[in-house]
């Protein structure tokens, strides 16, 4: 399997303080990663990283047989606008962007697409609600509707089930598998351990380094997770660049 992704000791962060520190590795093509580690460890920078929305302080993120417009990011659920009038059926429309222009028409065809997606997700006569109205939940599936349209080769999810129930998780997760079955390469952020067991087969674990990488099993394990909640606590967020990332 090659890599669509590698992490040459890439270092990424704020005003000059790393937030991603070090980080080397690679995300296989067509594989279905999970992202964990302690609250502020760095996951979702790193997904911004990826995505080109955030510079590297140090090293490289180097993308391997995709270009960055073939990379589908979903962000967390606060960072999304839910305040512009938009009805559902526009919101799910801005996926396809990539293929219309974002002032070209909706031809029939793409409306198709649009409504198709909208049913896959189970909202299905919802088309002219405001995405202002929407539960969690079904905006929620709403964003992934969104990510559907985009028919993205890599697609990063940023904490995807985060504040949902279980009917609209499972619903997600089956879509994430669909995805995963047809050899798109899937990584998402969450802190739902046991979720990631059972349907994340690989797991990046991050304290602003890595702490460790590789199979879930082998990955989960109580010295990994007790050696990351030290590394974080142990970090001195006042400390200067190191030298390298200088």
């Amino acid at each position: 399997m090659s890599d669509v992704v590698t992490f040459e000791d890439v270092t990424l962060g704020y005003d000059r303080h790393p937030a991603v520190h070090h980080l080397s590795g690679t995300i296989a093509a067509g594989s279905l990663t999970a992202i964990v580690g302690p609250n502020g460890a760095g996951k979702s920078t790193l997904l911004r990283g990826i995505v080109g929305a955030l510079r590297p302080i140090g090293g490289a993120i180097r993308l391997d047989g995709v270009d960055v417009r073939d990379i589908a990011h979903l962000p967390q659920a606060a960072e999304v606008d839910r305040g512009f009038p938009l009805s559902l059926f526009d919101f799910v429309s801005m996926g396809a962007w990539r293929r219309t222009g974002a002032f070209a028409g909706i031809g029939r065809a793409e409306r198709h697409r649009i409504r198709a997606a909208i049913a896959a997700v189970g909202l299905e006569g919802f088309e002219r609600r405001a995405v202002g109205t929407l539960s969690g939940g079904q905006m929620q599936r709403a964003l992934f509707a969104r990510l559907i349209l985009q028919d993205a080769a890599v697609i990063l999810l940023d904490e995807p089930f985060n504040a949902v129930d279980a009917r609209t998780e499972a619903d997600l997760l089956a879509l994430v598998h669909r995805w995963h079955g047809e050899g798109r390469t899937v990584v998402a952020v969450s802190h739902d351990l046991d979720l990631v067991r059972t349907h994340f087969p690989e797991t990046l674990m991050m304290a602003r380094e890595c702490v460790a990488r590789g199979a879930t099993a082998e990955v989960l394990t109580a010295v990994h997770l007790d050696r990351a909640q030290r590394m974080i606590e142990a970090f001195d967020v006042h400390a200067h660049v190191c030298e390298r990332a200088a």
